[in-house]
């Protein structure tokens, strides 16, 4: 399991400000903000990797078809935790690459959704069960 991942940024308050809506949506809570870097972990202190992110100390666009950082996926318990994210960012005005689909071409029930952050980096909310449980009455 990876221990953590740290992401850097060209504004810390900006990123933090967008992550603190998306992030308990993924499964995550805060889990230590400073001056020059904040980090979430997985609720309820549940096994997980941790994700910091820091101030970029260098001016540079960022591409995710340059070597780095390609995407983030979050793994959600439904599909509708899915759409559920999928309101939100498009709430917060962020660039949707696809909207909440079926991706067959990755498996089977793969229904996933992707999106550009701020920063430009691509992340990606995903369920892989068939279909949501029906709710009870």
């Amino acid at each position: 399991m990876l221990g953590h991942i740290g992401v850097n940024v060209q504004d810390l308050v900006k990123a933090r400000t967008y992550y603190d809506h998306i992030m308990p949506l993924l499964g995550f809570e805060p889990h230590r903000v400073d001056a020059d870097q904040f980090a979430y972990r997985r609720q309820e202190n549940q096994p997980g990797t941790y994700i910091f992110f820091y101030p970029a100390l260098e001016a540079a666009p960022y591409s995710r078809h340059r070597p780095g950082l390609q995407h983030l996926a979050f793994t959600l318990p439904s599909r509708a935790a899915v759409r559920a994210v999928y309101e939100t960012i498009q709430s917060l005005g962020s660039e949707v690459v696809h909207a909440p689909r079926l991706f067959p071409q990755y498996r089977p029930a793969y229904y996933a959704t992707f999106w550009l952050d701020p920063e430009g980096f691509m992340l990606e909310a995903l369920c892989l069960q068939a279909e949501d449980e029906p709710e009870a009455s």
